[in-house]
Parts: structure tokens; sequence; C-alpha cells
């Protein structure tokens, strides 16, 4: 039987990543979603993403855009760049690719190209990297401007969770729409927390990975998870986006 696996931010830390493929006992024919930030962060931006395009030959893989893969690509592409993604991680991105040869660039871009805004399962289980904002659905948000950085959403299920515990009718509308709903991009750190995280029926996933977190593997009918060590014990030498 397939098991789906929900993976969180992983920002250049590919030891981590590595990390989660030995611990979770994921099997050949398991599916693997990645919820976005591929780049950013820790040293192995660039060969964090050649093993994502090497596991996607072993596993069935659905990939998610983030906002750092859009700001990434844009300098992939366009050689575009500006001071605030520098300051976040954009330098030591950079500085992955400087060796890369051309081609595989390509190849760079083109996966970034091909990464998704959400992706939605056969259960209604909704994969996106932030959230969206309205009662009606990520697609029209998308249509228009690009999201990947809202936080309300985690923002509303936090703040509605106790009140729903107490009374169903509160439940937002919004996270009606989708069974459970998996995201990144706030990271657990800023509320105490290193592991993946639950209010109402979303599931946060991104445990601080880029900062002194670590990255997280959920298998998604279960709530069973794996991490890595933190992410400053595998780059001991590095800061990440600290």
């Amino acid at each position: 039987m397939k098991d789906k696996w929900v993976i969180g931010d992983l920002h250049g830390g590919l030891k981590g990543l590595e990390q989660l493929l030995e611990r979770a006992p994921i099997k050949e024919d398991d599916i693997l979603i990645f919820l976005g930030d591929y780049v950013d962060g820790w040293s192995d931006s660039a060969a964090l993403v050649s093993r994502l395009l090497e596991l996607e030959q072993q596993y069935e893989c659905i990939f998610i855009k983030g906002n750092h893969d859009v700001r990434c690509y844009n300098w992939l592409l366009h050689g575009a760049e500006d001071e605030v993604w520098l300051r976040h991680g954009g330098r030591g991105t950079k500085a992955s690719y400087y060796l890369m040869p051309s081609a595989q660039k390509r190849e760079h871009i083109l996966f970034f190209e091909r990464l998704l805004n959400y992706y939605v399962d056969g259960a209604n289980n909704l994969f996106i990297h932030a959230g969206f904002t309205t009662s009606d659905g990520p697609e029209p948000e998308f249509t228009g401007k690009k999201i990947n950085w809202d936080r309300t959403l985690w923002e509303n299920a936090m703040t509605m969770h106790r009140r729903v515990l107490k009374d169903e009718r509160l439940f937002p509308r919004k996270l009606k729409l989708y069974h459970e709903i998996f995201i990144g991009h706030t990271p657990t750190l800023f509320f105490g927390r290193d592991t993946p995280m639950n209010a109402c029926n979303v599931w946060n996933m991104d445990t601080g990975a880029a900062y002194t977190g670590k990255a997280s593997i959920m298998n998604v009918a279960t709530k069973r998870f794996y991490q890595s060590d933190p992410l400053t014990r595998l780059y001991p030498e590095e800061t990440g986006r600290n």
C-alpha cells in the first residue's frame, strides 16, 4: 500500500534531507511531497536541488513552489537579485552554483519552472507552501499574484484552534474546503517548538531547518514523523539564515 510522506522546508540542508531518507521507513512505491523552499540557507542549495532530481527517478515526487524558490529561479534565469534576497540566503545560494556547468543549471531552471503552486490529493488534502487568504481557495490568488509567502492561514488556524475544540460551529470556513492542509513557510521555532505543529486541520511542517531547527518528514495518514539532527549540528561552520 502506498504511503504519502510530506517534507517541510529544507533551505539547502542536504545533510538533513539525507538523514530523513535514512530514518523514515519509505517504500519504493511511496509518494514524497515536498513543500518548497529548497534553497537559501545552508551551503548545499544547488546540491540539494540536484538530489531532488535524483529522487524523482526513484520515487513519485511532488514539488511545491516556495517563495525562496521563486527568487532563486529569477536569478538563475535572468540574473535578477535584490538585497533582500541576498540577505536572506541568496548569497549562499549563489555561491553554491558558482562551479556548476551551464547545462546542469539549465536542468535546475526547468525544475523550478515546473514547481506546483499547490497540490490536492485524492483524499482532498491540500499541500501548499504558505497558505491562502479567502474561502474561495488558493487558485484565484495564484492566478493573479503569487502568495507563497502568506502566513494568515496558519495564524487563523492557531487563533481558532481552542475555540473549535469547544464548538465545531466556529471552524473557519476556508479551512473546511479541505480535509487536511499541510504547509511550510512559518517556522515552528517562532512558537517554541522544533517539531511539526497542528492547529485545527492544518499541519505546519516547517520545523526551522533554515535556522537552529531540524528538517522533518511526516506520514500523511498516520502523522508519524521523523526528523534530522539540528542543522546547526550538521553544518557547524555555517549560520544558515541566522
